[in-house]
Formats: C-alpha cells, sequence, structure tokens
C-alpha cells in the first residue's frame, strides 16, 4: 500500500507535467498567439506581438509585446516571458511566472491559479515616460522612476492584498480630474500605500512632497466588474506655499471654492476609476 501511494503521489504529478509538455510542443505558435489576441480582445483591448514562440521548459516569450485601448497604446514590453513553474506543478499547484522590460526598467512576478487564486508584482526602475497609457489615456506629462510592488489573493470570489509604490524625481504636468486642471509640479518623492479588503480598496496613504507644494490624497472605493466602473470616494489636500501658488494663480483661482483653511485646498473627487470628477 506504501509502494501505490508512493507511484501515485509521484506518478499524478509526473503524468500532469508530461501532459502539459505535450500540448505546448504540438500546438503551433500561431494558434497559441491568436488564443491570447482573443483573450485581450474580448476584454476590450488589443494585443501585438513580436518574436513570439515557446520558452523551454512550460512558457512562451515574445520579443516585444504591445496592449493597447480605443485610445492607443497602454503599455509596451520588450523580452516578455510568461511560464509554468516547475516546482509547484510537482505538488499539484499551477503557477505562472511573468516579467518583462518596459525602458531601463523591469517588471516581474508570479499568477496562482489555485483555488485560493492571486498575483504577485513588482517593478523597479521604471520610467513614467517610458509607459505610454499616461500620454494616451491621461493625456498628461510624467516622469520619474517607479518601484511598485503588489500582492492579491482571492478567496470565494473575494480579493485581499495591497499595493505600495514609490516613485523619485517625478515631473507631473498637464494632469487633469474631469476638466478640472491640477497645477503643473515637480516632487522629489511620491509615497503611496492601497490595501484591499473585503472588495473594498482603502488609500492607508499617499503623499506627493513637492517643489512649494505638498498633496495628500485619502478615501476609498468600492471594487467593482468592470474595474474602471467603481466608484472613487476620495479628497485630496493641497497645501501650496505662496510662491508656488502666485507661479499658478490661474489653476488656483478655479480652485477657490475648496479652500477649506488658509493655504489648503481639499478638493472631493468623486466619479468612477475610469472617469474621476471634482
Amino acid at each position: 500500500m506504501k509502494r501505490r501511494a508512493l507511484y501515485l503521489s509521484c506518478g499524478i504529478p509526473a503524468a500532469i507535467i508530461c501532459f502539459v509538455l505535450l500540448t505546448l510542443l504540438f500546438t503551433p505558435n500561431d494558434a497559441i498567439k491568436g488564443a491570447l489576441v482573443r483573450v485581450a480582445d474580448n476584454a476590450g483591448y488589443t494585443l501585438d506581438c513580436t518574436g513570439f514562440a515557446k520558452r523551454f521548459p512550460f512558457g512562451f516569450k515574445a520579443d516585444a509585446v504591445e496592449l493597447s485601448c480605443a485610445k492607443g497604446s497602454l503599455l509596451k514590453l520588450r523580452d516578455a516571458r510568461v511560464g509554468l513553474k516547475l516546482l509547484p506543478l510537482l505538488t499539484g499547484k499551477v503557477r505562472l511566472c511573468y516579467g518583462g522590460k518596459i525602458g531601463a526598467g523591469e517588471l516581474e512576478g508570479d499568477i496562482d491559479l489555485g483555488k485560493a487564486s492571486g498575483w504577485n508584482l513588482q517593478c523597479r526602475g521604471v520610467r513614467l515616460e517610458d509607459v505610454p497609457f499616461f500620454t494616451t489615456v491621461a493625456r498628461a506629462r510624467v516622469a520619474g522612476e517607479l518601484r511598485l510592488t503588489g500582492k492579491m489573493v482571492t478567496r470565494k470570489g473575494v480579493g485581499e492584498g495591497d499595493l505600495q509604490l514609490e516613485l523619485r524625481g517625478a515631473e507631473l504636468a498637464g494632469i487633469k480630474i474631469g476638466e478640472m486642471p491640477l497645477p503643473d509640479a515637480s516632487y522629489k518623492e511620491v509615497r503611496g500605500a492601497l490595501n484591499i479588503e473585503k472588495g473594498r480598496a482603502v488609500l492607508k496613504s499617499f503623499t506627493l512632497n513637492g517643489d512649494g507644494i505638498y498633496v495628500r490624497l485619502k478615501g476609498d472605493t468600492l471594487l467593482s466588474k468592470p474595474l474602471g466602473n467603481s466608484v472613487l470616494n476620495l479628497t485630496m489636500e493641497m497645501m501650496p506655499k505662496p510662491a508656488f501658488l502666485e507661479r499658478q494663480k490661474f489653476v488656483f483661482l478655479l480652485l477657490t471654492k475648496y479652500l477649506s483653511s488658509p493655504g489648503v485646498y481639499s478638493i472631493p473627487i468623486h466619479g468612477t476609476l475610469a472617469h474621476p470628477a471634482i
């Protein structure tokens, strides 16, 4: 009985590995690429892969990947890769690892496809100017080096996790919330921490320490599907120094009604994640 149990414990993972390997080997690259393109299309995006091929032992790679929407390009990756992790597969768990380069920076993480599905993500050395989303969708001029870490676990359809952001040497210009412009500024340091629990995302902290201005964002949003329909309940507090306020007098004239106390502007942000509004 013990020997039989040993054979089963070793044989089942081996059978799974052989099945996956044979499936990858005998499925044409174009068929796999076409399936990925259709998945992106069903979600409302356009996926373009250059140099798509299989990657040993269980994965795929592409020289370049571009994800776009109706407004234009969102993300461009070089040396992109996705693959099955071998050791979890031996225990019957399906876990994918992924990665790629964004400009001079790098993105990597993994996705767990088990009962408690989830993912984690790390971005290091990514320059905001190398992420086309900001110019095509946000219509903003941005710069700075991003460091991002995040993780999410879904149990019984409910997601829990956190996200931490750090941005150095940030330049933010042309940013609007709805039709309301925000002041252009340079920020020495931007830090943020987001917690997700029971379907609600809460900003634990989000601060922008700038040259002549300090900004703090707080509040939460109830997550929905699709994610862009999540309703926002946020407040942005801006504390400009007199010299900074004088340089951008026109913008602060538009924000006069949000002056809550001398030198402090409290701006409510509502609408949805896809269409925020003041």
